[in-house]
């Protein structure tokens, strides 16, 4: 591969722990000399230098961007990519790694992703799409329980609930169409069957036709124990998934994740960045799609990433470029756990600003990437949101590596602190196979 941008620059966009995740994994980059990070958050700012421009400026980030003389910038969150950030950065002939407006609707919009599914006869849950509530609930009534409904714009991975009476769905549509608890997000619906199985998590870098899928992940979205509770935007994640044999990855692949990228040419939406797959993996092992999002996925980033043994910057690049067929991606044997610690009130109204000690304790036996973290000039740790850490152990198995986080997880306290003591459990099962 061209090795002449040995030393780069990189320019993240975000501040979450999926932004800790790759500035990380870039700092890690024998290419990259500097890795700069807006706006970031207080763990970034020890590996990039932080720049306070928020996400949504847009222009702003372009103009520092060409001030800085960046050699790539790395879109992480999902609102400034259905936004067009990277059409500005783009048009100020910076080198970008995102879609840009036009292909990220395949996350922005789930009626716009749930009707290119239909049209290109891609495996996922049936479906109707409504814009009036009237409409809706009528649908709801005529159809068996539970049933699925959906926000159809982006709304922080809280946009999903599964009604399991009549009364229950009404009142999210009203919620979410009458009130507008999402605002103009939930003007539009999906209502969806529910599906029987088990979740898997697929981030596939793509370049328009061209596709990599990296190793599965399987996020955690309810908030408590037994995935009990209303949904978060994911209590933790691990990988890989010892309980699915590698055909279902492989069959993902061919019958979903490709296709789709094919789906997306045709459609005059060339998709290039990272495309996540969010899949059930059916009781007889099909695999259908439950979400497609156009970024990295928080927090599944955070158990993938320390997995994969290429040079992310060199994948990076490469799909910035266009050259991605050039690439094959490599990965490590060990597993990672990827632990959330969550503030008091999380999924809701979040309390901020408790003490948070313990972290140079965990750090001696696993990765923190920070997501809700603050620090006074004093050193002292502070909660800043609701998602506060991803803890990651690192292990020869998944029970390692679980090991390893949990252990860690131990020696971080807050008041208020939550976090699910079950992540990995489902990892103990018998292996599905394909037919």
């Amino acid at each position: 591969m061209n090795m002449e941008h040995v030393g780069k620059k990189v320019l993240v966009v975000g501040s979450g722990g999926r932004e800790h995740a790759l500035v990380w994994a870039l700092r890690n980059s024998p290419q990259v000399g500097q890795v700069l990070c807006t706006p970031g958050n207080a763990g970034i700012a020890s590996l990039a230098e932080c720049v306070p421009l928020p996400v949504h400026d847009y222009e702003g980030i372009a103009r520092y961007a060409v001030e800085q003389e960046v050699d790539l910038v790395v879109v992480g969150p999902d609102d400034p990519l259905a936004g067009g950030i990277v059409d500005v950065l783009k048009a100020q002939g910076l080198r970008v790694f995102g879609p840009d407006r036009k292909a990220a609707e395949i996350e922005g919009s789930k009626v716009f992703m749930k009707h290119l599914l239909h049209k290109y006869k891609i495996p996922t849950a049936a479906y109707a799409a409504f814009d009036n509530f009237t409409e809706a609930s009528a649908y709801v009534h005529q159809h068996m329980l539970p049933v699925v409904i959906k926000a159809d714009g982006l709304a922080a991975g809280k946009g999903v609930v599964i009604a399991h009476t009549h009364e229950e769905a009404i009142e999210v549509l009203h919620e979410l169409m009458v009130v507008g608890k999402f605002g103009s997000s939930g003007s539009k619906v999906v209502i969806e069957e529910f599906m029987l199985g088990e979740e898997m998590s697929i981030l596939a870098f793509v370049d328009g036709e061209t596709v990599r899928v990296c190793e599965p992940a399987q996020d955690h979205k309810p908030i408590f124990d037994g995935d009990r509770g209303p949904n978060t935007g994911g209590m933790g994640t691990y990988s890989p998934l010892p309980q699915f044999s590698p055909s279902i990855l492989e069959k993902a692949r061919r019958t979903i994740i490709e296709p789709a990228a094919r789906a997306m040419v045709a459609e005059g939406r060339s998709f290039h960045g990272l495309l996540f797959a969010g899949l059930m993996i059916t009781p007889d092992g099909e695999s259908k799609v439950i979400e497609f999002n156009a970024r990295f996925g928080d927090p599944e980033t955070q158990s993938v990433l320390p997995r994969l043994k290429s040079d992310l910057f060199e994948v990076l690049w490469a799909v910035a470029e266009g050259s991605l067929q050039e690439i094959e991606l490599e990965w490590h044997d060990h597993a990672a756990m990827c632990v959330i610690v969550a503030a008091e009130g999380y999924p809701g109204d979040v309390r901020r600003g408790d003490v948070i000690t313990g972290l140079e304790q965990a750090a001696e036996s696993a990765l923190l990437f920070h997501a809700g973290t603050v620090c006074d000039e004093d050193g002292t740790w502070r909660t800043a949101g609701g998602r506060v850490l991803g803890v990651v152990g690192l292990g020869d198995n998944v029970a390692a590596a679980k090991a390893k986080a949990y252990e860690a997880v131990q020696r971080i306290q807050f008041s208020g602190m939550q976090y699910r003591s079950d992540i990995g459990v489902k990892s103990e099962r018998i292996q599905v196979q394909t037919r």
